[in-house]
Protein backbone atom coordinates (compact mmCIF):
# COMPACT_ATOMS: atom_id res chain seq x y z
CA UNK A 1 0.00 0.00 0.00
CA UNK A 2 1.13 3.34 -0.94
CA UNK A 3 0.43 6.37 1.66
CA UNK A 4 2.28 9.90 1.45
CA UNK A 5 3.29 11.41 4.69
CA UNK A 6 0.01 12.36 5.74
CA UNK A 7 -1.63 8.82 5.50
CA UNK A 8 -3.89 9.18 2.31
CA UNK A 9 -3.42 5.97 0.17
CA UNK A 10 -2.44 7.08 -3.51
CA UNK A 11 -3.70 4.55 -6.02
CA UNK A 12 -4.07 6.92 -8.73
CA UNK A 13 -1.89 8.11 -11.39
CA UNK A 14 -2.18 10.69 -14.45
CA UNK A 15 0.51 9.93 -16.86
CA UNK A 16 0.75 12.44 -19.92
CA UNK A 17 2.28 11.25 -22.98
CA UNK A 18 3.11 14.21 -24.23
CA UNK A 19 2.92 18.21 -24.24
CA UNK A 20 1.88 18.50 -27.75
CA UNK A 21 -1.64 19.22 -29.16
CA UNK A 22 -3.72 20.29 -32.04
CA UNK A 23 -6.02 22.85 -30.25
CA UNK A 24 -5.06 25.80 -28.65
CA UNK A 25 -7.58 26.17 -26.03
CA UNK A 26 -7.78 29.99 -24.98
CA UNK A 27 -7.00 28.95 -21.27
CA UNK A 28 -4.92 26.37 -21.69
CA UNK A 29 -2.02 26.72 -24.43
CA UNK A 30 -1.54 30.68 -26.46
CA UNK A 31 -2.25 30.49 -30.13
CA UNK A 32 1.63 30.57 -31.11
CA UNK A 33 1.46 26.81 -28.98
CA UNK A 34 4.90 25.98 -26.75
CA UNK A 35 8.06 25.66 -26.82
CA UNK A 36 7.68 21.98 -27.37
CA UNK A 37 9.69 19.03 -25.67
CA UNK A 38 12.33 17.39 -28.23
CA UNK A 39 11.53 14.11 -28.55
CA UNK A 40 14.85 12.56 -27.01
CA UNK A 41 13.50 13.93 -23.74
CA UNK A 42 9.95 12.40 -23.88
CA UNK A 43 9.66 8.78 -22.16
CA UNK A 44 9.33 6.32 -24.06
CA UNK A 45 6.47 3.68 -23.93
CA UNK A 46 8.94 0.90 -22.41
CA UNK A 47 10.04 3.71 -20.16
CA UNK A 48 6.38 4.74 -18.73
CA UNK A 49 5.82 1.14 -18.60
CA UNK A 50 8.64 0.70 -16.20
CA UNK A 51 7.38 3.36 -14.10
CA UNK A 52 4.00 2.23 -13.91
CA UNK A 53 5.26 -0.96 -13.16
CA UNK A 54 6.88 0.32 -9.98
CA UNK A 55 4.21 2.45 -9.35
CA UNK A 56 1.70 -0.79 -9.34
CA UNK A 57 4.09 -2.89 -7.11
CA UNK A 58 4.09 -0.09 -4.56
CA UNK A 59 -0.11 0.27 -4.79
CA UNK A 60 -1.26 2.00 -7.94
CA UNK A 61 -4.24 0.12 -9.42
CA UNK A 62 -5.79 3.33 -11.71
CA UNK A 63 -3.84 4.74 -14.80
CA UNK A 64 -5.47 7.95 -16.49
CA UNK A 65 -3.48 8.66 -19.96
CA UNK A 66 -3.39 12.38 -20.15
CA UNK A 67 -1.65 15.07 -22.71
CA UNK A 68 -1.37 17.67 -24.04
CA UNK A 69 -3.37 15.52 -26.59
CA UNK A 70 -2.47 12.23 -26.22
CA UNK A 71 -4.16 10.69 -29.26
CA UNK A 72 -1.80 12.88 -31.26
CA UNK A 73 1.63 10.23 -29.96
CA UNK A 74 2.30 7.59 -32.68
CA UNK A 75 1.03 3.91 -31.42
CA UNK A 76 -1.00 5.13 -28.18
CA UNK A 77 -3.41 2.10 -28.85
CA UNK A 78 -0.45 -0.10 -27.90
CA UNK A 79 0.71 1.65 -24.93
CA UNK A 80 -2.86 1.26 -23.65
CA UNK A 81 -2.50 -2.85 -24.22
CA UNK A 82 1.06 -2.66 -22.26
CA UNK A 83 -0.04 -0.76 -19.32
CA UNK A 84 -3.01 -3.08 -18.91
CA UNK A 85 -0.84 -6.20 -18.79
CA UNK A 86 0.86 -4.70 -15.97
CA UNK A 87 0.11 -6.92 -12.46
CA UNK A 88 -2.23 -4.59 -10.63
CA UNK A 89 -3.14 -2.44 -13.54
CA UNK A 90 -6.84 -2.03 -13.17
CA UNK A 91 -7.88 0.53 -15.15
CA UNK A 92 -6.54 2.44 -17.77
CA UNK A 93 -8.50 5.28 -18.88
CA UNK A 94 -8.13 8.76 -20.94
CA UNK A 95 -8.91 12.16 -21.11
CA UNK A 96 -9.26 13.84 -25.05
CA UNK A 97 -10.14 16.62 -26.53
CA UNK A 98 -11.98 14.05 -29.07
CA UNK A 99 -10.86 15.36 -32.47
CA UNK A 100 -9.09 12.23 -33.53
CA UNK A 101 -10.63 10.11 -31.60
CA UNK A 102 -13.11 8.50 -34.06
CA UNK A 103 -10.60 7.53 -36.27
CA UNK A 104 -8.71 5.57 -33.27
CA UNK A 105 -11.42 4.27 -30.89
CA UNK A 106 -11.64 0.98 -32.18
CA UNK A 107 -8.19 0.33 -31.73
CA UNK A 108 -7.83 1.63 -28.20
CA UNK A 109 -11.02 0.06 -27.19
CA UNK A 110 -9.29 -3.50 -28.23
CA UNK A 111 -6.40 -2.28 -26.34
CA UNK A 112 -8.41 -2.57 -23.37
CA UNK A 113 -9.05 1.37 -22.79
CA UNK A 114 -12.21 0.92 -20.07
CA UNK A 115 -13.07 4.56 -20.15
CA UNK A 116 -12.70 7.77 -21.69
CA UNK A 117 -13.54 11.70 -21.01
CA UNK A 118 -13.71 14.04 -23.85
CA UNK A 119 -12.63 17.61 -23.30
CA UNK A 120 -16.45 19.53 -24.42
CA UNK A 121 -17.29 23.10 -23.00
CA UNK A 122 -19.89 24.39 -25.14
CA UNK A 123 -22.22 22.77 -28.08
CA UNK A 124 -22.27 26.18 -30.30
CA UNK A 125 -19.88 25.94 -33.00
CA UNK A 126 -18.76 29.42 -33.40
CA UNK A 127 -17.95 29.38 -29.12
CA UNK A 128 -16.01 25.99 -29.62
CA UNK A 129 -13.61 27.24 -32.10
CA UNK A 130 -13.43 30.76 -30.25
CA UNK A 131 -12.22 28.71 -27.11
CA UNK A 132 -10.29 26.05 -29.06
CA UNK A 133 -9.07 28.58 -31.80
CA UNK A 134 -8.68 25.70 -34.55
CA UNK A 135 -11.17 22.77 -33.28
CA UNK A 136 -13.80 20.89 -35.03
CA UNK A 137 -16.89 20.21 -33.01
CA UNK A 138 -18.38 18.02 -35.81
CA UNK A 139 -15.18 16.02 -35.18
CA UNK A 140 -15.28 15.72 -31.55
CA UNK A 141 -19.51 14.81 -31.79
CA UNK A 142 -18.62 11.67 -34.04
CA UNK A 143 -15.71 10.90 -31.98
CA UNK A 144 -17.73 10.62 -28.65
CA UNK A 145 -21.11 9.11 -30.78
CA UNK A 146 -18.50 6.14 -31.87
CA UNK A 147 -16.95 5.67 -28.62
CA UNK A 148 -20.37 5.49 -27.61
CA UNK A 149 -20.90 2.27 -29.51
CA UNK A 150 -17.97 0.47 -27.88
CA UNK A 151 -19.38 -2.40 -25.99
CA UNK A 152 -18.47 -1.89 -21.99
CA UNK A 153 -16.65 1.60 -22.64
CA UNK A 154 -17.02 4.58 -20.10
CA UNK A 155 -18.00 7.78 -21.48
CA UNK A 156 -17.91 10.90 -20.23
CA UNK A 157 -17.48 15.02 -20.88
CA UNK A 158 -15.28 17.03 -19.04
CA UNK A 159 -16.82 20.34 -19.30
CA UNK A 160 -14.96 23.44 -17.59
CA UNK A 161 -17.49 26.33 -17.06
CA UNK A 162 -16.49 29.95 -18.26
CA UNK A 163 -18.23 32.94 -17.28
CA UNK A 164 -17.64 34.26 -20.77
CA UNK A 165 -19.85 31.32 -22.30
CA UNK A 166 -23.99 31.47 -22.03
CA UNK A 167 -26.08 29.84 -19.55
CA UNK A 168 -28.08 28.39 -22.00
CA UNK A 169 -24.60 26.11 -23.40
CA UNK A 170 -24.44 24.16 -19.96
CA UNK A 171 -28.05 22.96 -20.05
CA UNK A 172 -27.90 21.88 -23.62
CA UNK A 173 -24.83 19.94 -22.45
CA UNK A 174 -26.76 18.46 -19.88
CA UNK A 175 -29.59 17.77 -22.14
CA UNK A 176 -27.53 15.79 -24.57
CA UNK A 177 -25.45 13.68 -22.50
CA UNK A 178 -28.79 12.40 -21.20
CA UNK A 179 -29.52 11.90 -24.54
CA UNK A 180 -26.18 9.83 -25.07
CA UNK A 181 -26.88 7.70 -21.96
CA UNK A 182 -23.46 9.34 -20.63
CA UNK A 183 -22.24 11.70 -17.38
CA UNK A 184 -20.82 15.16 -17.76
CA UNK A 185 -18.54 17.08 -15.23
CA UNK A 186 -18.82 20.02 -15.02
CA UNK A 187 -14.64 21.01 -13.85
CA UNK A 188 -13.60 24.24 -11.74
CA UNK A 189 -10.95 26.31 -13.73
CA UNK A 190 -7.86 26.16 -12.00
CA UNK A 191 -5.45 28.87 -11.80
CA UNK A 192 -2.72 27.08 -13.53
CA UNK A 193 -1.22 28.57 -16.50
CA UNK A 194 -2.99 30.42 -18.65
CA UNK A 195 -5.87 29.43 -16.26
CA UNK A 196 -5.10 32.19 -14.29
CA UNK A 197 -6.42 34.72 -16.75
CA UNK A 198 -10.01 33.17 -16.93
CA UNK A 199 -12.59 33.53 -14.95
CA UNK A 200 -14.77 30.23 -14.52
CA UNK A 201 -18.26 29.59 -12.78
CA UNK A 202 -18.15 27.87 -9.31
CA UNK A 203 -20.06 24.58 -8.82
CA UNK A 204 -22.85 26.26 -7.48
CA UNK A 205 -23.57 28.70 -9.88
CA UNK A 206 -23.37 25.46 -12.65
CA UNK A 207 -26.07 23.90 -10.34
CA UNK A 208 -28.58 26.57 -9.87
CA UNK A 209 -28.79 26.78 -13.75
CA UNK A 210 -29.45 23.18 -14.36
CA UNK A 211 -31.73 22.97 -11.19
CA UNK A 212 -33.75 25.98 -13.07
CA UNK A 213 -34.56 23.81 -15.39
CA UNK A 214 -34.47 20.05 -13.93
CA UNK A 215 -35.82 20.84 -10.51
CA UNK A 216 -33.97 20.33 -6.88
CA UNK A 217 -30.53 18.49 -6.60
CA UNK A 218 -29.20 15.96 -4.44
CA UNK A 219 -26.28 14.38 -3.90
CA UNK A 220 -26.01 10.73 -5.70
CA UNK A 221 -25.34 8.17 -2.92
CA UNK A 222 -22.74 6.39 -5.41
CA UNK A 223 -19.48 7.20 -6.93
CA UNK A 224 -18.99 7.16 -10.63
CA UNK A 225 -15.15 7.22 -11.15
CA UNK A 226 -11.49 7.09 -9.41
CA UNK A 227 -11.15 10.60 -8.91
CA UNK A 228 -12.15 13.16 -7.08
CA UNK A 229 -15.73 14.00 -8.72
CA UNK A 230 -19.37 14.50 -6.62
CA UNK A 231 -22.15 13.56 -8.39
CA UNK A 232 -26.02 14.87 -8.00
CA UNK A 233 -29.20 13.65 -9.17
CA UNK A 234 -32.30 16.12 -10.65
CA UNK A 235 -35.69 15.65 -9.44
CA UNK A 236 -36.85 15.71 -13.25
CA UNK A 237 -33.90 13.85 -14.95
CA UNK A 238 -32.17 10.45 -14.47
CA UNK A 239 -28.82 10.02 -14.69
CA UNK A 240 -26.32 12.46 -12.44
CA UNK A 241 -24.42 15.42 -13.56
CA UNK A 242 -20.60 15.76 -11.80
CA UNK A 243 -18.62 18.27 -10.20
CA UNK A 244 -14.74 18.52 -9.72
CA UNK A 245 -14.57 21.75 -7.67
CA UNK A 246 -11.04 22.30 -6.51
CA UNK A 247 -11.47 25.95 -6.07
CA UNK A 248 -14.82 25.84 -3.82
CA UNK A 249 -15.05 22.60 -2.20
CA UNK A 250 -11.19 21.56 -1.89
CA UNK A 251 -11.10 17.49 -1.95
CA UNK A 252 -7.17 17.19 -0.95
CA UNK A 253 -7.70 15.52 2.52
CA UNK A 254 -8.67 13.06 0.56
CA UNK A 255 -6.19 13.13 -2.27
CA UNK A 256 -5.09 9.67 -4.30
CA UNK A 257 -3.37 11.10 -7.32
CA UNK A 258 0.00 11.63 -8.87
CA UNK A 259 1.27 12.83 -12.17
CA UNK A 260 3.60 11.76 -14.12
CA UNK A 261 4.65 14.45 -16.95
CA UNK A 262 5.83 13.12 -20.71
CA UNK A 263 9.42 13.98 -19.70
CA UNK A 264 9.37 11.65 -16.67
CA UNK A 265 9.02 14.30 -13.64
CA UNK A 266 7.06 12.13 -11.15
CA UNK A 267 4.94 15.35 -9.49
CA UNK A 268 2.64 15.23 -6.38
CA UNK A 269 0.61 17.95 -6.19
CA UNK A 270 -0.65 20.18 -9.64
CA UNK A 271 0.23 23.27 -7.82
CA UNK A 272 3.81 22.90 -6.52
CA UNK A 273 6.83 21.60 -8.79
CA UNK A 274 8.06 19.62 -5.57
CA UNK A 275 8.58 15.79 -6.82
CA UNK A 276 11.44 13.85 -8.38
CA UNK A 277 12.61 13.74 -11.92
CA UNK A 278 12.61 9.75 -12.66
CA UNK A 279 14.01 9.70 -16.73
CA UNK A 280 17.71 10.59 -15.59
CA UNK A 281 17.69 7.64 -13.22
CA UNK A 282 16.07 5.74 -15.93
CA UNK A 283 18.60 6.48 -19.09
CA UNK A 284 21.89 6.14 -16.88
CA UNK A 285 21.34 2.71 -15.64
CA UNK A 286 20.20 2.96 -11.84
CA UNK A 287 18.32 -0.16 -10.48
CA UNK A 288 14.85 -1.04 -9.79
CA UNK A 289 15.07 -0.31 -6.33
CA UNK A 290 16.55 2.73 -6.54
CA UNK A 291 14.24 4.36 -8.67
CA UNK A 292 11.61 2.78 -7.08
CA UNK A 293 13.46 4.17 -3.46
CA UNK A 294 13.03 7.97 -5.48
CA UNK A 295 9.33 7.16 -6.24
CA UNK A 296 8.67 6.36 -2.71
CA UNK A 297 10.68 9.67 -1.18
CA UNK A 298 8.96 12.02 -3.57
CA UNK A 299 5.42 10.26 -2.84
CA UNK A 300 6.14 10.74 0.87
CA UNK A 301 6.86 14.34 0.69
CA UNK A 302 3.56 15.08 -1.29
CA UNK A 303 2.07 18.46 -0.08
CA UNK A 304 -0.98 18.58 1.91
CA UNK A 305 -3.11 20.53 0.05
CA UNK A 306 -2.87 23.32 -2.67
CA UNK A 307 -2.74 27.00 -1.68
CA UNK A 308 -5.02 28.49 -4.72
CA UNK A 309 -7.21 29.70 -2.20
CA UNK A 310 -4.63 30.44 0.59
CA UNK A 311 -6.95 29.28 3.24
CA UNK A 312 -5.73 25.64 3.43
CA UNK A 313 -4.23 24.27 6.47
CA UNK A 314 -0.64 25.47 5.60
CA UNK A 315 -1.69 28.38 4.07
CA UNK A 316 0.82 30.47 6.09
CA UNK A 317 4.04 28.55 5.27
CA UNK A 318 3.16 28.84 1.05
CA UNK A 319 6.25 29.18 -0.53
CA UNK A 320 6.31 31.27 -3.79
CA UNK A 321 9.71 29.70 -5.05
CA UNK A 322 7.50 26.28 -5.01
CA UNK A 323 4.59 27.29 -7.20
CA UNK A 324 4.32 25.01 -10.62
CA UNK A 325 5.21 27.65 -13.50
CA UNK A 326 4.72 25.27 -16.65
CA UNK A 327 0.97 25.44 -17.97
CA UNK A 328 -1.23 22.51 -17.47
CA UNK A 329 -0.48 20.76 -21.61
CA UNK A 330 3.23 20.76 -20.00
CA UNK A 331 2.42 19.37 -16.54
CA UNK A 332 0.05 16.59 -18.00
CA UNK A 333 -4.08 17.66 -17.73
Amino acid sequence: MLKDGYGREITYMRVSVTDRCNLRCVYCMPQEGIAQTAHREILTFDEIVQIVRIGAEEGISRIKITGGEPLVRKGIAALIGMLKAVPGIEQVTMTTNGVLLSHQIEELAKNGLDAVNISLDTLDETEYEKITRCGNLKQVIEGMKRACSCPGLTVKINCVPLMEVKEAQYLKLAQFAYEQGIRVRFIEMMPVGLGKKYKGRSQEEIRKILEKEYGRSRIAERCFGNGPAVYYQFEERNGEIGFISAMSHSFCTSCNRIRLTAAGYLKTCLQYDTGVDLKPLLRTGASKEEVRDAFRKAVSKKPYCHQFTETGKNASAKKEENIERKGMSEIGG
